[in-house]
């Protein structure tokens, strides 16, 4: 008599692969190969150059066009570059490739590694935002409204134009009280203002205030700041001095304030590394840095690419630092929460 016998196979006749047998064919297959250790010498180069520039940044010289500071901007976005390089090697089957990546990768993650995960907490006494609105925003009525859905206690505007103003002081009337505007920036707050005046960042025109804030918690000095702006150009390299100089002028003043509580709110035109704005980073700190989920680019809007609109503080404690909704603008609003007690 016939017997029929059953066997268990996958869709082709055959076992099922499992798991891990693929790297496992992988790693056979570079067994015995003298050239994984020769292939992939000029990958494991570009690993290398990639890790002494993330590693002494701070070494590249400025007085050629800036260049120190043009790639202080711009340097997480060397990170984008590692996995590119990581299959080549794989590709190559290069093991000294491997090997080098693991250099550039653990300096990224030991300098910017923090900011990928969300620091925020709960709590806190005041709610800030600040924006660079744009001198040719299309639709200033809209953006004052976007930022104030923020909830935010205190809103600083920056690049206003005369013109505009009055604008922005209508949309905003009923939810803050009390407001005040230097030449190109401006104040809102739910709560008094004291004490306002410009302050000179070597402009020869109002692009920086100083007002106190009387909130519930006592008075915390508020300063808004728009750095002047940088370019890129071929001739030129990075053309920022104007800005190195004001941001001179401005960490000199929050230097000399008198209040323990001070918040810095405004466009830099500068990250927290460029080494240019450390006449104000080495006093203050990044909301978005010690409280912050991600790396919170602000410009430009459309693709941000570097975080140059900035909430600094100094004995003030943040709680949580975000990025707001997309306006007519060309920069991203952003705002934080923080803590007045400490």
């Amino acid at each position: 008599m016939a017997q029929a016998y059953m066997t268990e196979t996958g869709s082709d006749g055959s076992e099922p692969e499992r798991p891990g047998s693929r790297f496992r064919r992988l790693l056979d297959g570079w067994r015995g190969d003298p050239g994984i250790w020769k292939r992939g010498l000029v990958t494991a180069g570009a690993a290398g150059l990639i890790a002494l520039v993330m590693l002494f940044h701070a070494q590249i010289p400025n007085n050629v066009g800036n260049l120190g500071s043009l790639t202080e901007t711009f340097l997480p976005w060397l990170g984008v570059f590692i996995p590119v390089l990581l299959v080549v090697a794989v590709v190559r089957k290069s093991a000294t490739a491997l090997i080098a990546l693991l250099l550039p990768v653990i300096i990224w993650l030991n300098s910017f590694g923090g900011l990928i995960s969300d620091k925020s907490g709960a709590g806190g006494d005041l709610t800030v935002a600040t924006h660079n609105v744009n001198a040719d925003n299309a639709d200033p009525t809209g953006t004052a409204q976007d930022v104030a859905a923020s909830g935010a206690d205190v809103i600083a505007l920056e690049e206003l134009t005369a013109d505009a103003v009055p604008t922005y002081e209508q949309a905003l009337s009923q939810q803050y009280k009390y407001h005040a505007v230097e030449g190109t920036v401006g104040l809102w707050s739910k709560y008094p203002l004291s004490g306002t005046k410009p302050v000179d960042i070597k402009l020869g025109w109002v692009r920086a205030m100083r007002t106190t804030v009387e909130t519930p918690k006592g008075g915390v000095a508020v300063y808004v700041a728009h750095l002047p702006s940088v370019r890129v150009k071929l001739d030129a390299g990075f053309t920022a001095n104007q800005r190195d100089d004001s941001a001179d002028a401005l960490g000199e003043a929050i230097a000399d304030e008198g209040l323990g509580k001070v918040i810095l709110l405004g466009d830099l035109n500068g990250t927290m590394n460029d080494r240019a704005l450390n006449a104000v980073t080495s006093q203050m700190r990044s909301t978005q840095g010690a409280a912050g989920d991600g790396f919170g680019f602000t410009w430009p809007a459309s693709f941000p690419m570097a975080r140059i609109d900035q909430i600094m503080v100094k004995g003030v404690e943040p709680v949580s630092s975000w990025t707001l909704p997309e306006t007519s603008s060309d920069h991203l609003p952003i705002a934080a929460r923080v803590d007045l007690s400490s």
